[in-house]
């Protein structure tokens, strides 16, 4: 399923904030984990015009800056948050595939310890705030940010174990 396809319920007790934070702060490691036996020229392999692994690694990481834009966001009482690029022109233009893979999950993993000392610093008072996310045109708190972040996280981990699969099996 598509990314932009996805509907989200969000219903969540506040009570398990730490547990979606822990989900996210453990991002990187299990990203790392799907890569490292995969050989560098697969890792930056496009198939019929899609993201390779790699740029699919660089776009997590892309994000990040996006994701904390939006705690500034509910910090400064918006009312809705600021919008995600779409086209992904960032992820686009940052030709992850002519890096070192070693610097794109050094970057990543720098990234999401930034984004989640920030989420482990909201207050219960700011864990109540509410925001309008402006595609799904619906109100999200923090703990509903972290677990939409944490659901793109892992539909990115999936796209890359299904490229992997595929571009591995090829004879």
């Amino acid at each position: 399923m598509k990314w932009i396809e996805r509907k989200f319920e969000f219903n969540f007790p506040i009570g398990i904030f730490p547990c979606i934070v822990e989900r996210l702060r453990g991002t990187p490691a299990r990203l790392e984990e799907l890569i490292r036996s995969i050989p560098p020229h697969i890792l930056i392999l496009r198939t019929n015009g899609v993201w390779s692994i790699q740029e699919h690694a660089g776009h997590l990481y892309d994000l990040d800056e996006l994701h904390e834009s939006r705690i500034d966001d509910f910090l400064s009482h918006a009312k809705m948050w600021r919008a995600a690029d779409i086209r992904n022109k960032k992820t686009e233009a940052a030709k992850h595939n002519e890096k070192a893979i070693g610097d794109v999950l050094e970057q990543f993993r720098e990234a999401r310890k930034k984004f989640v000392g920030r989420l482990e610093q909201l207050q219960e008072e700011d864990l109540r705030r509410v925001a309008i996310h402006p595609r799904l045109q619906q109100p999200m708190r923090p703990i509903d940010m972290a677990f939409f972040v944490a659901e793109h996280d892992d539909h990115h981990l999936a796209r890359i174990t299904e490229l992997a699969r595929l571009l591995t099996s090829k004879p």
